[in-house]
């Protein structure tokens, strides 16, 4: 991260202004000093967060690499008719082809249309490439997908320029180095920057200023807002809840009635807010683990039960590997494709699976379940090395006896796994379940 640190001077009075100059210091040598520096830094700034989304991405590699396809409809998913649509080009999107889309009716819809097949290592290549970019420009850098990250701007604006500024650069070198464009969506919060991005497709760049953010957001469709489906919607309608600024003049009580938990999440959203910080996370920082449903579910009983058997795996192999993380995300795709990621962080770092799951199912509470998933997974990442037998941290802050009885429960069950299998030994809840 050291490498971002390049000068210590405070930030520019408005970091929104398009015309705050980037400062040309002498650059510091890496160290922990200065990294200290700038997380304490941080917290009192305004901040600034970035969203890019490459545009139509498979889809886009396609048309790079066969130059005959270009302008023309293409379709990422093979062509055989029991696959699905993994991506579709703006051409093929004219004629309602999208992605998750069986193949048989993306030939109904589009006869013209050309079915190539998935390619992912080359997608990887070029996603790599990109996110080597942005982290030119972030050292907080939240790839969500392979085609998709948010980075988290504060107080960077000394370093790169204004947020307009470090967009302009961002699309422009990654057009430079790959051919390809982007959507770039800015504001105070991810839920906005999101919604930024989304708004101005395709290589397109929308500012959401901290001033306008509560205004945008009550704007906003309750169908346009990531994360809620096609069934809240129609619940949400029945209350004559058209825009996110309609929930603010509902009762509380009504909505958690209609949408559950979710209601908390959505009310946030309309007030212009989202607490949900931006989490950098790589496979060589993170421990996670996943399971694909046999049938899509919204079953908040099968989710649970199947999200307690991901945190124990995550569990076993931190304490397997000593190490204690201070962040858990949960994971979740939706039947149509469509990813939903949630993240939570808290000061002390931890190992133990009651506490990951503890906070990982309030995550999942919070999620809209009308549409149904596919896909559940847990990771946890911000490691530290353990040390000895720290106590745990308990699940409403500070540490406890009783966390760090539990972990030798934990560890104890860790041993019988590892010799006899993980059949051996179970949780009550899960057993009672099956």
């Amino acid at each position: 991260m050291s490498r971002f640190l390049r000068d210590r001077a405070p930030p520019h009075p408005d970091p929104w202004s398009p015309s705050a100059p980037p400062e040309a210091g002498k650059p510091l040598p890496p160290g922990e000093r200065e990294i200290r520096w700038l997380d304490e830094a941080r917290k009192t700034m305004e901040r600034i967060v970035l969203h890019i989304d490459m545009d139509a991405f498979y889809a886009s590699v396609e048309q790079l690499d066969h130059p005959e396809l270009r302008g023309k409809p293409v379709i990422v998913g093979g062509s055989s008719n029991r696959g699905v649509v993994s991506a579709a080009s703006y051409e093929a999107r004219k004629f309602g082809v999208r992605s998750a889309m069986p193949i048989f009716q993306a030939k109904k819809r589009c006869p013209q249309g050309n079915f190539v097949p998935v390619r992912m290592h080359r997608y990887k290549e070029l996603s790599n490439r990109v996110m080597e970019i942005l982290e030119k420009y972030s050292p907080i850098v939240e790839q969500v997908s392979i085609d998709e990250a948010y980075l988290d701007l504060t107080g960077l604006e000394r370093l790169h320029g204004s947020p307009e500024q470090i967009a302009r650069r961002i699309k422009e070198e990654i057009r430079r180095l790959t051919s390809l464009s982007c959507s770039v969506g800015i504001a105070p919060n991810k839920f906005l920057a999101k919604v930024a991005s989304e708004t101005n497709k395709h290589d397109g760049l929308k500012i959401i200023p901290s001033r306008h953010a509560a205004k945008v957001a009550q704007s906003l469709p309750v169908g346009k807002i990531p994360g809620v489906g096609k069934k809240t919607v129609d619940r949400l309608e029945k209350l004559k809840v058209i825009t996110l600024g309609d929930l603010l003049t509902r009762p509380e009580t009504v909505l958690l009635k209609a949408v559950g938990k979710f209601a908390y999440t959505l009310l946030e959203f309309a007030k212009g807010t989202d607490g949900s910080a931006v989490v950098s996370h790589t496979d060589a920082k993170s421990i996670s683990s996943e399971e694909t449903f046999e049938e899509n579910t919204n079953d908040f009983e099968v989710l649970r039960k199947e999200l307690l058997v991901q945190v124990e795996e995550v569990g076993r192999r931190l304490r397997r590997n000593e190490l204690k993380g201070k962040t858990v995300t949960l994971k979740l795709r939706r039947a149509d494709f469509v990813r939903i990621t949630r993240s939570i962080s808290f000061s002390e770092p931890t190992d133990s699976t009651k506490a990951i799951y503890g906070w990982a199912l309030g995550l999942l509470e919070a999620v809209d379940l009308s549409e149904k998933f596919r896909l559940i997974g847990i990771a946890v990442s911000g490691f530290g090395r353990t040390q000895g037998a720290a106590a745990q941290l308990n699940l409403f802050g500070g540490e406890s006896r009783r966390g760090e009885s539990w972990r030798e429960v934990e560890k104890a069950m860790d041993s019988i796994t590892e010799k006899f299998g993980h059949e051996a030994i179970k949780r009550g809840s899960l057993i009672k379940e099956e």
